[in-house]
């Protein structure tokens, strides 16, 4: 119990973030239930009381995971394991901005945004805010493409070597992959009230080689006969060497992205089976309802 209860990380700034965040997002849950009528809660869009409570359990579970990833055992031991570090990024990176997508917090942290300085008459500020938000969302590979690099570039031996001891680098990296994974899941599976810019088809296609980029780093630790973050040697390493840490590492990220990147392509499978049913009973509908035409020919008047 020593090794969980003895060693604690300690990130002032991140967990003011998260109850920063974690507040207002309560605050604007409770405004949007009082506020709302007791079936349907107007939010960007329709959306239940239950299904808003859900939402919100799922945002807050995801916030709570991303900030355990750092002030916690798992932060402190991130620092003397490498395969510790791994198992962090994949929940900054893909597992708790999941979550925090699915949870679709958009609607109550724009009930507390600042509405000082609205000119009268204007447009309301949140409302602005939230516009500028999908223009972000247009350029889908971009986004994809951008979250790999981000993901990958913080696993280089420089920048890794660099974070371990380093709590203002080791911010902005905790930062940045919290902010791509969630750009990522926005891209893949939409987040009330914005939906995916993407095809079903191209978002698959984005998860396949977002998978694909994770395998290729998880067999380079794996297979790979050098130690590449010699950094980490040290007392702790005495029975597990840090050739073996690595090679653990890698299994760690091949495995451990794998269940969430498949519940992200079969949610985006359902959706397309869906859309395609509602596209085929619409048809269906629009040929049944729609006049037919006689096949015999018209009768000319009588005169």
């Amino acid at each position: 119990m020593d090794v969980v209860t003895a060693h604690w990380s300690a990130s002032w700034v991140f967990l003011a973030c998260y109850l920063l965040v974690a507040a207002a997002h309560l605050v604007g849950i409770r405004r949007l239930l009082v506020g709302g009528a007791p079936e349907t809660v107007r939010a960007g869009g329709d959306a239940t009381a239950q299904q808003l409570k859900r939402e919100a359990l799922l945002f807050q579970f995801g916030l709570l995971a991303t900030l355990l990833a750092v002030v916690s055992p798992v932060g402190y031991w991130s620092d003397v394991y490498i395969w510790v570090r791994a198992m962090q990024a994949l929940v900054l990176a893909f597992f708790g901005p999941a979550l925090i997508v699915a949870g679709a917090p958009w609607p109550a942290l724009r009930q507390v945004l600042p509405r000082a300085g609205r000119p009268q008459g204007g447009p309301d500020l949140p409302d602005r805010a939230a516009a500028r938000v999908p223009r972000l969302l247009r350029y889908p590979v971009a986004v994809v493409v951008a979250f790999n690099v981000i993901w990958l570039a913080w696993e280089l031996p420089a920048a890794f070597d660099a974070v371990r001891g380093d709590s203002a680098l080791a911010f902005v990296e905790h930062a940045t992959l919290v902010a791509a994974g969630i750009m990522l899941w926005l891209q893949l599976i939409g987040s009330r009230p914005w939906s995916p810019a993407a095809s079903p088809l191209r978002r698959a296609a984005m998860i396949v080689g977002t998978v694909g980029a994770g395998t290729v780093l998880g067999m380079v630790l794996v297979f790979g006969n050098g130690v590449l973050y010699p950094v980490y040697a040290g007392p702790a390493h005495h029975v597990m060497t840090v050739l073996d840490d690595q090679q653990l590492a890698g299994a760690v990220l091949w495995m451990g992205m794998l269940p969430v990147m498949i519940g992200g392509a079969v949610a985006v499978m359902m959706k397309w089976l869906s859309e395609e049913e509602s596209a085929e009973l619409s048809a269906s509908l629009d040929r049944l309802l729609s006049p037919r035409k006689s096949s015999w020919p018209s009768r000319p008047g009588i005169r």
